[in-house]
């Protein structure tokens, strides 16, 4: 994940500090929208322009950097990664981590398992 923009909207720095420990939650982009007390589109427009991300792409970046530690660390089932880190979908999970990080998980974790390829 390409490191977010510093900003000065304490809402959004809020919503990010708890979506850092909570991006596993269901719905945590309307858990963020309430959180923040603001109108959806209002959240959104703020977010994005605080920190370059949508809402929905930066819960997708944090928990696919999440699964990366995961895969290099352990040996863990990657449909119980997937779960670990939100996606009740495992299918769904390979397909986004693909598209992010280029390569299937399994191919992520045989690369770089024990840290000798970052």
């Amino acid at each position: 994940m390409t490191r977010p923009r510093q900003h000065d909207d304490a809402v959004i720095s809020a919503c990010q500090a708890w979506i850092a420990g909570h991006y596993d939650a269901p719905n945590p982009v309307a858990r963020m929208v309430q959180r923040s007390g603001l109108p959806e589109r209002s959240f959104k427009r703020r977010f994005r322009s605080a920190t370059g991300y949508t809402p929905v792409a930066y819960v997708q970046a944090l928990r696919i950097e999440e699964a990366k530690q995961m895969l290099e660390a352990g040996e863990e089932r990657i449909d119980a990664i997937a779960a670990a880190v939100g996606y009740e979908d495992p299918t769904f999970f390979r397909r986004l981590f693909r598209r992010s990080a280029g390569v299937t998980p399994a191919q992520y974790r045989q690369r770089y398992k024990g840290g000798g390829g970052n």
